[in-house]
């Protein structure tokens, strides 16, 4: 069913934009959005964005009209927000904020704990228990606090976890241990009572070793009434690694723990070129998680990393591979943008 309903996808969305029925009119007569789309189900459909790419006007429009979550892809990590000890500078956070708020979008934060993308005053030294706690403390309260109301969630850990499920060794298990999560959570909570605080990481959207240890690790703190609201599986795919068919099983038992989730940076690169089969192997898995998500009623919602492979980070990273995003560099929507539409109506 699936299937067949994707090989036609292309075809039909083709035929329907040329006679104006593309897609679900809205009242005043104008398509609807993916946000459209995804509210019908009670879920947001979002983009990360960067502070370079907002002098982009046609980029900027598209990145305004379709989306109704936003994430700042760099501006809130701890190297642009507190780059001397104690000096804060929310420049490049408030920006999105503002442009977010001026198209209604909400925006989520991110990130206040993680290894990288750190100033080099944090990692070029030796620190002691009794002197990175209040340094931690101060910099995820100030930076909670500031933006108290404007957020409505925020990815408290980024990536505490290896592979095999045991705890990376960053500066702060290193010097705190595993604790340094849990006090996070609460340095986070004290600040703003009412924003949602996630742990977030990348290959834990299936079952296995890694999302085990988040499983295991949420399930302590809820047990020791640590604030945790959520679970956000990045959902960096990849077509030659095959796709997390326990994605929904997954997602289900965080959501029995009493958690919210969140597919929070998807992406599915390829190896260049991109041709016809893997476009639209790419589309089906869109729809797979799209699908996956609407499924399970505490998978709040799906946040693109970046909406356009013009954008995307995965060229830098990963040598020969990209068209990982819905819509290409020319920000023309891909087979990947009607395989969403097609599984939120």
């Amino acid at each position: 069913m699936r299937k067949n309903r994707l090989r036609l996808v292309g075809v039909l969305a083709a035929a329907l934009v040329v006679t104006g029925l593309g897609a679900p009119a809205q009242a005043h007569g104008k398509p609807a959005t993916l946000a459209d789309l995804a509210q019908r189900h009670g879920r947001y459909f979002g983009s990360a964005t960067d502070n370079p790419e907002l002098v982009d006007e046609p980029y900027k429009k598209l990145l305004g009209s379709e989306f109704d979550q936003i994430t700042p892809g760099n501006g809130m990590k701890w190297y642009a927000t507190e780059p001397q000890p104690g000096v804060f500078d929310f420049s490049q956070g408030d920006e999105i904020v503002k442009l977010a708020r001026s198209h209604h979008q909400k925006v989520r934060g991110h990130t206040l704990v993680w290894h990288s993308q750190l100033p080099d005053w944090v990692t070029s030294r030796e620190w002691t228990a009794d002197e990175l706690r209040p340094v931690l403390k101060k910099h995820i309260q100030t930076e909670v606090r500031h933006y108290r109301g404007k957020v409505f969630a925020w990815d408290v850990v980024n990536e505490a976890f290896n592979e095999d499920g045991t705890y990376r060794e960053t500066v702060f298990y290193k010097t705190l241990g595993p604790g340094y999560i849990a006090d996070a959570l609460r340095w986070a909570r004290q600040a703003d009572p009412k924003v949602k605080l996630y742990l977030n990481d990348y290959n834990i959207e299936g079952v296995g070793a890694k999302s085990d240890a988040y499983y295991n690790l949420a399930k302590q703190l809820k047990a020791q009434g640590v604030p945790l609201d959520g679970i956000g599986l990045q959902t960096h795919l990849a077509l030659q690694y095959g796709y997390p068919t326990t994605l929904e099983d997954n997602l289900r038992r965080f959501a029995k723990l009493g958690l919210d989730t969140a597919l929070t940076e998807v992406d599915i690169r390829m190896i260049l070129p991109a041709t016809e089969e893997k476009l639209a192997q790419q589309a089906q898995w869109y729809a797979d998680l799209t699908d996956a998500c609407l499924a399970v009623r505490r998978c709040v919602g799906i946040t693109v990393w970046d909406y356009t492979d013009k954008y995307s980070w995965i060229p830098a990273f990963f040598e020969g591979q990209g068209a990982a995003l819905p819509w290409d560099e020319q920000l023309q929507p891909k087979p990947a943008y009607h395989a969403i539409r097609d599984a939120l109506k």
